[in-house]
């Protein structure tokens, strides 16, 4: 394990991933914080396959065995709390020829009752 594993396991927070099929990695650590606007432009929210995005974008820093850019679109992250994000884009960040950890772009997603919207 380097340095910046063990600095994820201490002070990263739960979370998991998720597929359609209903695979799931199990718990681990990673950091997943909001990213911040200047403005208020992206208030509108768009409808995904996991449910309802209400825009919010996160940034994420994880492990290298837990690769979110290796991933199928249809996966997803959750957080201790059960909330949802979807991967938006996600990469390897190396150190010279190692793979240091994941960065990604996730964005906050919210479960959709279709049945009361019908």
């Amino acid at each position: 394990m380097n340095s910046f594993d063990a600095m994820i396991k201490r002070f990263g927070r739960d979370v998991s991933l998720h597929m359609k099929d209903g695979w799931t990695s199990g718990d681990y650590r990673a950091f997943l914080q909001p990213l911040r606007y200047k403005n208020k432009m992206y208030l509108e929210g768009v409808q995904t396959d996991i449910g309802y995005s209400d825009q919010s974008y996160y940034l994420y820093i994880g492990p290298v065995n837990h690769n979110l850019s290796a991933l199928p679109q249809d996966a997803w992250i959750a957080d201790s709390d059960n909330k949802k994000y979807s991967i938006n884009k996600a990469e390897k960040v190396f150190l010279g020829n190692n793979a240091l950890y994941i960065w990604a772009i996730v964005r906050s997603v919210e479960e959709a009752d279709y049945e009361q919207s019908v």
